[in-house]
């Protein structure tokens, strides 16, 4: 519920920007579909171990990581 929270706080003021929202297939994000229905976008789930197919994502993970701490 405080993931759920903290990533529609922090994408709030972006959501006509956030086209979508990829993330992984841990606990947290068992509220996806209320994320994705607040910030009205589509929220998908990598496939394990695969990051290498998502390389723009990784690149584009690395500034949000400056600020956003990787745990919440």
């Amino acid at each position: 519920m405080i993931i759920k929270s903290k990533i529609i706080n922090a994408l709030a003021p972006y959501k006509e920007l956030v086209h979508t929202i990829t993330s992984n297939n841990g606990k947290k994000f068992t509220k996806h579909q209320h994320i994705a229905q607040k910030l009205k976008t589509n929220y998908f789930f990598a496939h394990p171990y695969s990051s290498w197919k998502r390389g723009l994502n990784e690149y584009t993970n690395k500034p949000f990581r400056q600020l956003l701490p990787k745990k919440l």
